[in-house]
């Protein structure tokens, strides 16, 4: 038996963590903006610690997820792309909370890629949304090329709309109600250890299709266009470009109209997830349960800002998130000194009682309930980028009000987030502000070499590439992951006393 399981005692919390995707953290400014329908996260973020400037360790789905759940960024952890296998001996918070003796549940979208499709959970509940393979790998031997089958374009912009079912609805569906059932089933009681249930929805990521009966909620909404219109592309620095490119700007007129669609569908999907929340949340209480909340996203999105959608870059709408908890001993109150999503797994081990000290020479965050107290924090924000889009790897600092962006292809930027949260103006050619520029740039410099950082995702997406290739011709076993249901031991079976049955399902017991 580890210390860690030894440590374990029935004061242990059980723990909570509701992720959603693609959520911009600006809309975020404490708790939901109050326009915002939004009733369920409103109620939790008024007993919560709220980070406002809270950031994605990489604004992409597979990298962010890999980085939120292991405490590491994309340079460590090899997750660079949406197709980059997460390795199965890098800890995550399920490892560090199942060694020490909770029962960890995941309900929802990780995007694993690779043959481990559980990374510490015990269990899963549901498959995910997107492939396991390697399918989706850049390649930085083509810069330019566009992968059309997969490739973000602004078809989800100019389809916006309304509908009452759609891909990305049937999973979150089906995502919320597992949850909401194994609520349900650990109130049971059928297991004395603590639990971490981690739920983990698809929205309000883009297409930008909503229900009619939340849609109809923003009808009226003053928020339907961005506040920085769309630039020329000229105007626009190297990387936005790449992004434009990447995602087929050319092929599509993209009306104010369709702006309107886009971002009032998008608005209606946090309201779509404040119902699922509640659904959970209901279950949780009416089941007199505990637990310490946490409520974050894998990374934001730019919502027509500047002209830019989705994610990929490390402007506000794209890399900022928010991040909220909620835990006995934490006094809900806002925060504003910048943060990252690599935080989460040191303070869900530091709120369990459990030690990293094992791996914390290798681990980029720290925890977050000393900050929730009231320690100063000094340690810069990372933030790395190195997928679709990009043609080398991009890193990134928040350090108090000052982001600095660094990229082997590119001009440095630099940016004063007090007195321009749009970012629209780079210090960094401003010799008034030559002293921050170096300041900053040296601390960017001891923490990444841009040339080894380039070679090592080189490596690995031509490694991916052979791979992919070589299992696709013949035979080919996925590497999707399957959730199991036995048949056989659910409901009444003729294995099992109908009496003992009923009663060990039913919350509360009988007489």
């Amino acid at each position: 038996m580890t210390a860690d399981r030894e440590r374990a005692t029935g004061n242990q919390p059980n723990i909570l963590i509701l992720m959603v995707d693609q959520l911009n953290g600006t809309l975020f400014p404490d708790g939901p903006a109050d326009w915002l329908h939004a009733p369920t996260l409103k109620a939790l973020a008024a007993r919560s610690v709220r980070f406002r400037n809270a950031y994605t360790g990489s604004p992409l789905c597979a990298p962010g997820r890999a980085s939120f759940m292991s405490g590491q960024l994309p340079s460590r952890t090899g997750v660079y792309d949406n197709a980059a296998e997460f390795a199965s001996d890098i800890p995550t918070y399920a490892h560090h909370l199942r060694r020490a003796g909770y029962q960890t549940c995941l309900s929802g979208k990780m995007h694993f890629v690779g043959p481990d499709q559980l990374h510490g959970f015990e269990e899963r509940l549901t498959t995910d949304i997107y492939p396991a393979d390697f399918g989706w790998t850049p390649d930085y031997r083509k810069p330019g090329e566009r992968i059309d089958w997969w490739y973000h374009n602004m078809g989800s912009v100019t389809g916006a709309g309304v509908a009452e079912i759609s891909n990305q609805m049937e999973y979150d569906d089906e995502v919320a109600y597992n949850a909401t059932a194994k609520v349900y089933d650990l109130a049971r009681g059928n297991d004395a250890r603590p639990w971490c249930l981690t739920v983990s929805f698809t929205h309000p990521h883009d297409p930008y299709v909503a229900r009619k009966k939340y849609w109809d909620l923003y009808e009226d909404c003053e928020h339907l266009l961005p506040e920085i219109p769309a630039m020329a592309y000229e105007d626009h620095d190297p990387h936005a470009k790449r992004i434009f490119d990447a995602n087929d700007w050319r092929n599509f007129n993209i009306t104010e109209e369709n702006i309107r669609r886009s971002r009032r569908a998008y608005f209606a999907n946090i309201s779509y997830l404040d119902d699922k929340i509640a659904g959970i949340l209901e279950a949780l209480e009416t089941t007199g349960q505990e637990a310490v909340i946490l409520f974050v996203s894998d990374h934001g999105d730019m919502l027509g800002e500047r002209g830019l959608w989705f994610k990929m870059n490390f402007y506000e709408g794209s890399a900022r998130v928010p991040l909220m908890i909620s835990a006995p001993g934490l006094e809900p109150h806002r925060i504003d000194t910048p943060v990252s999503t690599i935080d989460v797994t040191p303070t869900l081990c530091d709120l369990a009682g459990v030690s990293m000290e094992e791996v914390m020479p290798w681990t980029d965050g720290e925890s977050l309930v000393p900050t929730a107290k009231g320690t100063e924090r000094t340690a810069p924000v990372m933030i790395e980028y190195a997928a679709e889009a990009s043609y080398a790897p991009l890193v990134s600092l928040r350090y108090g009000k000052w982001k600095y962006n660094r990229c082997a292809l590119d001009p440095d930027q630099l940016f004063d987030l007090e007195a321009d949260p749009h970012e629209l103006t780079n210090l960094a050619p401003d010799p008034a502000h030559a002293g921050t520029l170096n300041f900053l740039r040296a601390k960017s410099e001891a923490r990444w070499d841009l040339a080894r950082f380039d070679a090592e995702v080189r490596k690995s997406q031509a490694r991916r590439w052979v791979v992919y290739e070589a299992l696709r011709n013949g035979d080919y076993f996925p590497w999707d992951y399957q959730p199991l249901q036995k048949a056989s031991e659910r409901y009444m079976r003729n294995h099992m006393d109908l009496n003992v049955l009923e009663d060990s399902k039913r919350f509360p017991r009988g007489e």
